[in-house]
């Protein structure tokens, strides 16, 4: 704890920087890092070797091995590189390797080799080459650049979303920028290459010269550059040895730096924390590296063996063949606390709790000395941030067991902050171990939040991690546990050693009905990787029969998908299986794969008769349906038929159909409509007028109402119409005619069917109760109280109510009684019921 302090190099009198060991590397490379082409994720990120035939020879039979470790050197994956030339290697913000050939061809990796895809940059870069690229990171993804065998720029800004873009032409450029890099400003990536002592940004509209504002005289070339994380701040390394920074937009200069070394560097990239005031570079050669910053003189350190920079949010990773370390800007809580004779609130607390713990009466002293200046709540909050900055737990401790020491003499303090950082710590602890292998550091841990850091373990395959993760942090169910077991689950069914059934069951005992998971997805992953039975197995956990059956159909396991439609119920999936169905089989296998089910027969029946009549008549045909198949036959003949020939043929077709289906009423009602179109087509070219498509009983009418009386009754005799009904027709059609002198002589043609109460009301309906009287005397005793209140002869009415001594008669005529009249009568009946009754 004394030499805490010892690694603290000073940069001027406002910052210090710290290097410290991540891992010790046991990753036995068997080549330099300076001949392999090497790309580091940040974050923490995967480690990526290939060997590049450019530097050293080798046998033309050997091939590369594309290699890929965690940041601890703990192998991952390797592979034999069989395709092109490579000439870059990078990763993207999912973790996804992007290797790009000479051609143009961007091949995409996994985090275990496995490839995922490929596309090209364009056929100019396919014809000119790639001569150098770069994989940037933006707010939009993963972007690459690349600059061809004609010095020409082609960018994509996302590889996600692939939009190329060819970036303008640099005047007079007739070889290789001896320095260039991406930028990104105001959403819009660009390019910016060095070409001697002229500076030049690339645009999607236009090439610019930019200047650097006060760049030192005499440079004749830029050696390096580099942007920082953040891409707010640029530098740049000049052939008289100055390095330059300043805002990437060139419109400010923060410092200007000497180093006195005109060899160009290796790598330069920027070191930073968020929020700091200081800003600094890293600069590393062979065996040599600089921080340089706003300040005279700059920190070195000896490089013991061929090293490699990556740049991070806060800091810069740098690993080579024996270790792996982090350098860094000291926080300023940390700063504050651990410095030489501090007498920060956060020092003060944590030499209180040191005091306490050997039991001296200092601890009181120190504790005193906090609370008289009423800073121990700052104490607190300080050593709680200074732990988070801490990479070994010891330290970690000591400075929670401060901060836990001061919250006993707070009444108010919120616990929030402790509790978070003692949960945040310990999830860092877990995922720094060696073999996790992921060095985050608290401010990288929040700018990428814990969903991300899930899913980078799930691509890791550490599923038990991930889960105690969520667990611990009590996680959502359904965006932690259930997620990653959902992963899980397809990554399981990839293992093509174990049967379908071991897996299918392995899994069911895992997920269950976990909330969440799909059953549908992991089984879509198994019928990706060639899996099909285990997939139909997995379906069969799917609760869910809108999502068992699409992926049944993609399986072209259609007849389990209608199935599976059916047992659901809803009629909308059902369709959507007939339909493909339909398309999938002949016409043969697919009635009779309808057959075997009675349910979507009957559906497909309804979808035809509104879709597909042809099809529909086909289904009876097979089916020996005669019963439907005359039904179909009659809707057809007046849905399809204009033509009476073409109807009365369709109506042959039903009647015969209906004969073998030994239906012998609807045969002879069909022969008879027959027998009414000719018939009615008929009329129409004797009489003129409409008659087609009228029933019956209208054609009567018509006919009446035509005064052709004779034809009517001849047609009714033909077709057998009862006498009421005839009766009924022709006293409705004359009233309506008003034609009352032939209404007499028919009433009097014969005995009514119907009685003669038709023709009063008939004719009280048309407001001719002089004619209604006519008939009223004509009607029977049991209608004629009915029929004389209908005319107005209320007093009759009572007086033939009266005679025959029927309540109900008497009942009716007293309702009738309204008047100064009819209450004389009204008496008269009362008393005439009276006397009833008494008898």
């Amino acid at each position: 704890m004394d030499c805490y302090t010892a690694n603290w190099n000073p940069l001027g009198d406002s910052a210090f920087y710290r290097k410290y060991e991540l891992y010790s590397m046991d990753w036995d490379l068997k080549e330099e890092l300076r001949d392999c082409l090497v790309a580091a994720a940040p974050y923490g990120g995967p480690i990526a070797l290939l060997r590049n035939p450019g530097r050293k020879e080798k046998p033309a039979s050997a091939r590369p091995v594309l290699e890929i470790y965690s940041a601890s050197g703990v192998p991952l994956a390797s592979l034999l590189w069989k395709s092109g030339p490579m000439v870059s290697l990078g990763w993207s913000a999912e973790e996804e390797l992007l290797c790009v050939q000479e051609d143009g061809v961007v091949l995409v990796y996994g985090l275990h080799g496995d490839f995922r895809r490929h596309f090209s940059m364009g056929n100019e870069v396919l014809q000119n080459r790639v001569l150098d690229a770069r994989i940037f990171h933006t707010e939009f993804g993963s972007g690459v650049a690349i600059l061809t065998g004609a010095h020409r720029f082609t960018l994509s800004a996302n590889v996600g979303d692939l939009k190329l873009r060819r970036m303008p032409e640099v005047p007079g450029l007739q070889s290789a920028p001896s320095c260039w890099t991406t930028m990104c400003q105001d959403r819009v990536a660009h390019i910016l290459l060095a070409v001697g002592p002229d500076l030049y940004l690339l645009d999607h509209a236009a090439c610019s010269a930019v200047t650097p504002p006060g760049l030192a005289p005499g440079v004749s070339s830029f050696l390096q550059m580099a942007v920082s994380f953040t891409y707010r701040h640029l530098a740049l390394f000049t052939d008289t040895g100055y390095i330059w920074m300043g805002t990437a937009s060139l419109k400010e200069k923060l410092c200007e730096f000497n180093c006195n070394i005109r060899a160009p560097p290796k790598q330069m990239v920027w070191c930073s924390r968020p929020r700091s005031k200081e800003r600094a570079v890293v600069v590393a050669w062979e065996r040599r590296l600089m921080v340089v910053g706003d300040a005279p003189e700059g920190i070195q350190f000896v490089l013991d063996e061929d090293s490699y920079l990556v740049p991070e949010l806060d800091g810069v990773r740098i690993f080579s063949r024996s270790t792996h370390e982090f350098l860094h800007e000291v926080p300023v809580a940390s700063e504050e606390i651990f410095k030489i004779a501090s007498m920060a609130p956060g020092a003060l607390l944590l030499e209180a709790q040191k005091e306490y713990e050997k039991e001296s009466q200092k601890a009181d002293e120190y504790l005193r000395e906090i609370q008289e200046l009423g800073q121990l709540p700052q104490a607190v909050q300080q050593c709680i941030e200074a732990a988070g900055h801490e990479h070994w737990p010891d330290m970690q401790k000591s400075l929670l067991r401060a901060a836990s020491f001061g919250k006993c003499f707070l009444d108010r303090f919120p616990p929030d902050s402790f509790v978070r950082m003692c949960q945040d710590l310990r999830v860092l602890n877990a995922i720094r171990d060696y073999h996790i292998g992921i060095p985050l550091t608290y401010s990288q841990y929040k700018q990428l939040t814990i969903q991300v850091l899930l899913d980078r373990l799930v691509l890791r395959r550490l599923y038990p991690l991930a889960i105690q993760i969520c667990e611990y942090l009590r996680l959502p169910e359904v965006q932690g546990v259930s997620r990653i077991l959902a992963h899980w689950a397809c990554y399981k069914v990839q293992q093509k050693d174990v049967s379908d059934e071991d897996v299918a069951r392995a899994i069911n005992q895992k997920l269950g009905d976990t909330p969440g998971v799909s059953y549908s997805d992991i089984a879509a992953r198994a019928y990706g990787c060639g899996r099909t039975e285990l997939a139909i197995k997995l379906l069969e956990y799917e609760p869910r029969s809108g999502e068992q059956v699409p992926l049944l159909l993609k399986m072209k396991r259609s007849k389990l998908a209608l199935s599976k439609a059916i047992e659901s119920g809803d009629t909308d999936l059902v369709f959507t299986v007939l339909l493909h169905l339909k398309n999938e089989l002949n016409r043969g296998d697919f009635f009779m794969t309808l057959r075997n089910q009675p349910m979507a027969l009957s559906l497909y029946r309804q979808f035809c008769k509104h879709q597909e009549l042809e099809t529909l008549k086909d289904l009876y045909n097979q089916d020996d349906n005669h019963q439907e198949l005359g039904s179909f036959h009659i809707r057809a003949s007046y849905a399809a038929e204009e033509r009476i020939e073409g109807r009365v043929a369709a109506l042959q077709t039903a009647a015969d159909a209906f004969y073998k289906a030994k239906n012998e009423f609807a045969a002879k009602a069909t022969e008879d409509q027959m027998r009414l179109l000719r018939l009615q087509r008929r009329l129409e070219d004797e009489l003129g007028g409409r008659f087609l498509d009228l029933s019956l009983h209208d054609t009567v009418t018509t006919l009446i109402l035509s005064g052709q009386n004779k034809r009517a009754e001849q047609l009714a005799r033909d077709f057998r119409v009862p006498d009421k009904r005839l009766w009924w027709l022709k006293l409705t059609a004359l009233a309506d005619l008003e034609d009352w002198e032939e209404l007499e002589k028919f009433s009097k043609s014969k005995k009514s069917p119907i009685g003669y109460l038709p023709f009063v009301e008939i004719c009280m309906k048309q407001h001719n109760k002089y004619e209604a009287k006519k008939y009223a005397s004509r009607v029977g005793l049991e209608q004629k109280v009915k029929a004389l209140l209908l005319v107005g002869d209320v007093a009759q009415a009572a007086d033939v109510a009266i005679e025959h001594r029927n309540e109900a008669e008497m009942t009716l005529v007293l309702s009738h009684c309204t008047g100064a009249t009819d209450g004389a009568m009204a008496d008269k009946i009362q008393r005439a019921r009276a006397q009833a009754q008494k008898k």
